[in-house]
């Protein structure tokens, strides 16, 4: 089956496997590696991505279902001149950053999550990695991280000034 979509502000097209998953194609398709595959269940959220301005683990998303998307990867994520994401950048000063395999996935969270809610509570931090696992435990890290990011943000959601 034909697949046409836009990942990371570019055209792709090709054919595929009516059965090929979405984040197989990203990796080995198009060799956008930094979408991990932890689990394969749908469990972990390494495997996280935006899909139309959404989270959705691409482990459980057939790349089909992909036609006509908008995706972003984290490989889309950092600012076009080459500087971190503010969400980047604010995990690496937190130290939110282990061993770095669900750092993708978290950090996609993270920027779906705030553009919905500017302000959010550690609770609702949390409610919005839930589905991301950090075998390494940084979570405590990782909510400081995201706390700090809103800080520094609009109400409207866009980012401040580079600190």
């Amino acid at each position: 089956m034909k697949v046409k979509c836009r990942i990371n502000g570019e055209n792709y097209e090709t054919e595929v496997e009516p059965r090929l998953l979405l984040v197989h194609l990203l990796r080995d398709n198009f060799n956008l590696t930094g979408t991990h595959i932890g689990c394969d269940t749908g469990h972990c959220g390494a495997c996280t991505v935006l899909m139309d301005g959404k989270t959705v683990k691409s482990c459980m998303v057939l790349a089909v279902q992909a036609n006509k998307a908008e995706i972003m990867t984290i490989e889309g994520f950092s600012e076009r001149d080459g500087e971190l994401h503010p969400i980047q950048r604010a995990f690496a000063e937190n130290h939110a950053v282990q061993c770095g395999y669900c750092t993708p996935g978290m950090v996609l969270s993270t920027h779906f999550l705030l553009m919905r809610n500017s302000n959010p509570s550690d609770s609702d931090i949390r409610n919005a990695i839930e589905g991301n696992l950090c075998m390494c435990t940084g979570y405590v890290n990782i909510v400081k991280a995201i706390k700090s990011v809103a800080a520094s943000r609009e109400p409207d959601g866009q980012s401040l000034e580079n600190r």
